[in-house]
């Protein structure tokens, strides 16, 4: 079984689509998306369409990002819409084709996009070697007891990174890598690679080391994570 990742997506539907067709999930593959599904790119709603599909295809876990729950608590609070349509909620509410006044937005959104955000969604998966998070953790608490702060907001720094208490690898999005590659060291792997900001959308085979990745722009490519970036 591959275990797969794709890093934040933001509305990057053409490049979603792309890396689907490169890397070619099938029923026995289990694939981590790691949130930051909407805003900012130009089609959130037809991200958030895909992704509900793909447990027809694959195993598919829901990782949830900040801006995913941007979306959520803006659907009852003023003050959190205002701080969503200033992070890029107001290009996805312009992919629904929706009223961009508060209150008014939400029957826009179908109600199984809702469901997927708040009801499929999980703060963070693990397996034997690798854990997934959206943002980032704290190296010597278990991931049960991670505050929210650090799963959804805070971002990863390599040098100052620690190996988490567990042993196992750390798989991230959230903090965008604008050199276009993942960052990777032993213990940790950032695999958001900017691709609302002219950069890549990343799909990583956590076991193997090898990535796909693909632009807006329909270009695409193949890499390999180096040796000493892999867990031993």
């Amino acid at each position: 079984m591959r275990v797969l990742a794709i890093g934040d997506i933001h509305g990057c539907l053409r490049a979603f689509d792309l890396l689907l067709d490169m890397a070619q999930p099938t029923k026995g593959d289990l694939l981590v998306t790691l949130g930051d599904y909407i805003d900012r790119g130009p089609d959130s709603a037809g991200t958030l369409h895909r992704l509900i599909g793909l447990r027809k295809r694959c195993k598919h876990i829901v990782i949830l990002g900040n801006h995913d729950i941007m979306m959520l608590q803006s659907r009852r609070d003023r003050g959190a819409f205002d701080n969503w349509f200033a992070c890029g909620g107001e290009e996805t509410l312009q992919s629904y084709g929706a009223d961009l006044r508060w209150n008014l937005f939400q029957d826009s959104v179908p109600t199984r996009h809702w469901n997927f955000l708040q009801n499929r969604s999980v703060p963070y998966f693990e397996i034997d070697t690798h854990f997934f998070v959206h943002a980032n953790v704290f190296p010597e608490m278990p991931l049960q007891e991670q505050p929210e702060f650090m799963l959804y907001w805070e971002c990863f720094d390599a040098d100052l990174s620690r190996p988490h208490e567990s042993g196992k690898v750390m798989v991230c999005g959230h903090t965008a890598q604008k050199t276009g590659a993942p960052l990777a060291v032993p213990h940790a792997i950032c695999i958001d690679t900017w691709v609302y900001g002219n950069g890549w959308l990343t799909c990583l085979d956590v076991r193997t080391g090898k990535y796909w990745q693909a632009k807006q722009t329909g270009e695409q490519r193949e890499g390999w994570l180096q040796p000493d970036e892999m867990v031993q």
